[in-house]
């Protein structure tokens, strides 16, 4: 499994790394008994449907220790394995309370460096050089919460499931930008919507 890890995520993945996934993905099937973070029926295909498919995103980091933003982070996907495998610090943003709770636990335990914002996106501040969200909203309505968070260098890696064609179609009539849509390493029905230099038509 760390040989794919390190595929996936294109670097070099350590033992130490590795064992703080395994850790991150023992906490996550515990906390799954008494909050609904992840469908019951992944559980069983956690590193696949989550963990790679979360750790893929690194391939799109812009440079090393790189600033990196997880809107509506849940249950730490992708932000969490984000904030193993790479070098700069990593911001979640997520209002639910429970799951505010158990991104702390996780942050504090596998000894990240991680800040957990709990609030919507709308009231989150500062810039990044990388912002993603899994899960969140459709393409136009998460750029609409979360562009102020961005500078015309900001990649924006979306995971978006077989929709992402269609979302992004929809999203060009009111944003502009260098968009394309990249197939999911994990999962071939699955895309990933990359951008830069996004902002708002008119």
């Amino acid at each position: 499994m760390i040989d794919r890890l390190a595929e996936v995520a294109q670097r070099n993945v350590s033992r130490e790394t590795f064992e703080k996934l395994e850790a991150y993905a023992a906490l996550l099937r515990e906390e799954s008994a008494h909050q609904n973070l992840i469908s019951a029926s992944t559980l069983d295909s956690l590193w696949d449907r989550h963990i790679l498919d979360s750790a893929q995103l690194l391939r799109f980091e812009p440079r090393p220790g790189a600033s990196w933003l997880d809107i509506g982070a849940g249950a730490g996907l992708p932000g969490i394995v984000v904030a193993c495998l790479a070098d700069g610090p990593v911001t979640l943003v997520e209002p639910r309370r429970l799951r505010v709770e158990f991104l702390h636990k996780v942050a504090e335990s596998l000894h990240l460096n991680v800040s957990v914002l709990a609030a919507k996106a709308e009231r989150a501040g500062g810039k990044y050089d990388v912002i993603t969200a899994r899960a969140v909203a459709k393409l136009s309505e998460l750029l609409k919460i979360s562009a102020h968070l961005s500078t015309r260098n900001t990649v924006w890696a979306l995971p978006k499931g077989r929709s992402g064609i269609r979302e992004l179609a929809e999203a060009r009539k009111a944003w502009q930008g260098t968009f394309h849509v990249e197939q999911s390493v994990t999962d071939g029905d699955s895309s990933i919507v990359v951008a830069t230099g996004v902002r708002a038509k008119g």
